[in-house]
């Protein structure tokens, strides 16, 4: 390989370096501002937005409660009966199996303790047991809310509770306040950047934050008498609010 050749190769290989150099540092630094937008200038922006919705859904709980001796087997058996009564009323009510849910089952023991002044007390003795079963129901047809609640307690349950309503899908009534949000939000920045004699630039991120609604409870946890009138059942409206933050870069 003659001088010219070696002076050549030496001088094609320099510039293929500083190329390569000069590549690394491009990419890097669009990596760094894609990855690291808070060493832009930047501000940030938040507002929210309200949707009101009638609820579609209603929920309450009812619970059999049984006492009993220490003959676990006849006292579950008292209990079950009850129970599969008053869930046999609901699904009569055209209520879906899907929307009806046992949400607790229990059995504890009942304990005799005595008192004793003087000398060595025996240790605590069971009694009997208690079981305890509750139900969630959810109802889409308001019309049979007053019937039901008093029904169930006809047909075995000892209380009902935690009567709210609710819609079955907030996705829509969400995206409505979302959106108003996000308007809102965009309004105010470019309302600020006017006011500070600035452009906007990218927007480089958004945060969401959501609350409400407000769910009207009816009992929180009542006995009904198996003869009360049927209760009139208002289900009001429930607001949803969206909170946004944007960050945008200053230009």
């Amino acid at each position: 390989m003659n001088k010219r050749t070696k002076n050549f190769l030496g001088f094609a290989i320099i510039v293929a370096l500083i190329s390569f150099s000069y590549a690394v540092l491009s990419y890097s630094s669009s990596f760094s501002k894609s990855i690291e937008p808070s060493s832009f200038r930047s501000f940030t922006v938040s507002s929210e937005g309200e949707s009101v919705s009638v609820p579609d859904v209603a929920e309450f709980s009812f619970t059999v409660l049984t006492e009993g001796g220490t003959d676990i087997g006849s006292l579950q058996e008292e209990n079950t009966s009850k129970m599969n009564k008053a869930i046999k009323f609901v699904k009569d009510h055209e209520i879906d199996e899907k929307d009806i849910k046992t949400e607790q089952y229990n059995l504890t023991p009942r304990y005799q303790r005595y008192n004793c002044e003087d000398g060595p007390c025996p240790p605590p003795e069971i009694v009997g047991y208690t079981i305890k079963q509750t139900v969630k129901v959810k109802i889409r047809d308001f019309e049979k809310i007053g019937e039901i609640l008093s029904g169930v307690v006809d047909n075995g349950a000892n209380t009902v509770s935690r009567l709210s309503f609710t819609i079955d899908d907030p996705t829509e009534v969400e995206n409505e306040a979302r959106e108003e949000a996000i308007s809102k939000a965009k309004e105010k920045a470019e309302a600020i950047a006017e006011a500070g004699g600035f452009k906007l630039g990218r927007l480089l991120s958004i945060q969401e934050g959501r609350s409400g609604g407000y769910q009207p409870v009816y009992m929180e946890s009542a006995k009904v008498a198996s003869d009360a009138a049927v209760p009139s059942i208002e289900p009001g409206s429930e607001e949803v609010t969206v909170n946004v933050t944007l960050k945008y870069e200053i230009k």
